[in-house]
């Protein structure tokens, strides 16, 4: 019998933590009433926000840094998942509540766009750089 071993993609894990983080910055103002309804209350906690953009960033982190040492070398994947961190970091510390519920969504979407430009960037790289 033979045993498979499965590697974890940590940009596709990367992909829908942001995209999940998004969709739920973008809905919950939306939510907010109903979610006591549905015993769900505990998705309009502040610290599963910050917990939910704490594990994008360390996936973020590690997959494209990891990517950039040891094959593809470009940094634009770099610098998109900057521009999202950015994004969300404006929209939380800005002040200006207006901006809160663009920029915090649109920074998590741009961090999932960071992530599938690093997997094009990896499936387009023929060599593995890794010494």
């Amino acid at each position: 019998m033979k045993l498979r071993s499965y590697k974890i993609n940590l940009d596709r894990l990367g992909i829908t933590a942001s995209t999940l983080c998004a969709i739920h910055c973008a809905a919950l103002p939306f939510l907010i009433t109903v979610l006591p309804m549905w015993g769900m209350d505990f998705l309009a906690n502040e610290a599963i926000e910050i917990a939910m953009i704490v594990i994008s960033l360390i996936i973020g982190v590690w997959s494209l840094s990891s990517a950039y040492r040891k094959q593809h070398r470009r940094i634009l994947p770099i610098l998109v998942l900057i521009a999202g961190f950015a994004s969300i970091a404006t929209g939380h510390f800005s002040g200006i509540e207006q901006l809160e519920p663009i920029l915090i969504p649109s920074g998590g979407f741009i961090i999932a766009v960071a992530h599938f430009i690093n997997l094009q960037m990896l499936k387009s790289c023929p060599v593995n750089h890794q010494h």
